[in-house]
């Protein structure tokens, strides 16, 4: 069995594109026919358009396959492959129910991998953007000990939990950036367009205005007549601190720095880096990953230098004989609490079930810290909005009482 694509048209003239499982270009043919479409063109999958894996890379890069898919599809093989299914059997099976063309390709060059002889983990190495080191290294545990199926169900619960932490603090924070949005785009319609009009008033009769109503001219006057440089210098601030701190390592450095000890954001981006630390590294020790390896993989996913540089020490430290806890604890990064509870899993043989618990323990924590700091945003970016609302009125309002006791 071999998998083809084609391009076909229906009843009403539409081109069509596709896969389809036969034995051969034949059997694929009459397989069409039989659905009442009508071939132009059948080519195997891993052939079309002389699909290498340089090529297959470039088509993944074109359609992008989401973290979702990716843990639907890990969902899918580890229930198939629990079922007794054969591995190649169940790629056919995932073949047949992909929807994202992106994936179907990849999941066609894998099934023809592995029909040739390959690993499971050779053939998602081809794929480091869709499969990170993480998921590779838990497959190829999963494959030296025979239990891929449950190293499968663990990679798509660890996805799945780490998809909803996600989901959950987006949805916190949706309301209060949509609220300053709105807030600043209504803001700044009245400085550019309300407030001229009304000014204009008071610069026609050469009044003499007040300090705070100069002010208010000036800045609506600037933005009225700048406000393109201001929106490319955003712009501009934005590209080149994405580029400083993706490119360059002062400003990654620097940029690791604030997440960690920036008031209050600080606090809750360490604990999304040790919950991340703690579910990563209990899932690939679940799956039978070694601990010096799994140490490397977990100092790749926390995201930040300094997180990164102390499990880089820990796993020197554990090289040479030494436990995982006491290098934590020097860095001062870890909280006690998190050291403890992983001498406590080192001494007794549990630290996978200890690193489960403290993973947990700070999720709910990271979960509670965004509520609590998104119900204190509201009212704070209420009261900012307010502010400046309140500075136009009194700005506008104290000229037309000055010309009222003028008037008297």
């Amino acid at each position: 069995m071999g998998v083809y694509e084609y391009v076909a048209l229906d009843e009403k003239g539409r081109e069509l594109k596709g896969f389809v499982d036969a034995t051969g270009v034949a059997a694929a043919r009459q397989q069409l026919r039989e659905r009442g479409v009508y071939p132009i063109n059948i080519l195997p999958a891993q052939e079309k358009k002389g699909a290498s894996v340089s090529g297959m890379m470039n088509l993944s890069l074109r359609q992008k396959v989401s973290t979702k898919e990716v843990s639907v599809f890990t969902r899918q093989l580890a229930t198939l492959l629990g079922a007794g299914i054969p591995l190649v059997p169940s790629f056919g099976v995932l073949l047949a129910q992909a929807k994202n063309p992106g994936l179907v390709k990849i999941l066609a060059q894998i099934r023809g991998d592995i029909n040739e002889g390959k690993s499971l983990t050779a053939s998602l190495e081809t794929y480091p953007r869709i499969f990170p080191p993480f998921y590779i290294n838990m497959v190829k545990a999963g494959e030296a000990s025979g239990t891929l199926n449950l190293v499968l169900e663990r990679l798509a619960d660890f996805s799945e939990n780490q998809q909803a932490l996600i989901s959950k603090i987006r949805a916190s924070l949706a309301y209060p950036v949509i609220m300053l949005l709105v807030g600043t785009l209504v803001i700044f319609l009245l400085m550019t367009f309300v407030v001229p009009q009304i000014t204009e008033i008071f610069t026609d009769m050469q009044q003499t205005l007040p300090l705070i109503t100069i002010i208010l001219v000036a800045v609506s006057h600037f933005l009225k007549s700048f406000w393109w440089l201001i929106f490319l210098l955003i712009l501009a601030g934005i590209a080149a601190f994405k580029y400083l701190t993706a490119n360059t390592q002062a400003g990654r450095r620097f940029w690791d720095s604030v997440k960690l000890s920036a008031p209050v954001w600080g606090s809750v981006n360490r604990k999304i880096a040790i919950a991340r630390f703690a579910r990563t590294l209990s899932t690939l020790l679940h799956s039978g990953v070694p601990l010096l390896p799994a140490l490397d993989i977990v100092g790749n996913v926390v995201n930040n230098m300094f997180i990164s540089g102390t499990i880089a020490n820990a796993a020197r430290d554990v090289e040479e004989g030494q436990s995982l806890s006491a290098p934590l604890a020097q860095s001062g990064i870890f909280p006690p609490m998190v050291t403890e509870m992983i001498a406590v899993g080192e001494q007794s043989g549990s630290l996978e079930r200890m690193l489960d618990r403290i993973a947990t323990a700070y999720e709910t924590e990271v979960q509670s810290d965004i509520l609590v700091m998104t119900s204190l945003l509201e009212p704070l970016m209420i009261l900012a909005m307010g502010l400046a609302v309140g500075f136009i009125v009194v700005s506008i309002l104290l000229p037309i009482f000055e010309m009222n006791q003028l008037v008297r």
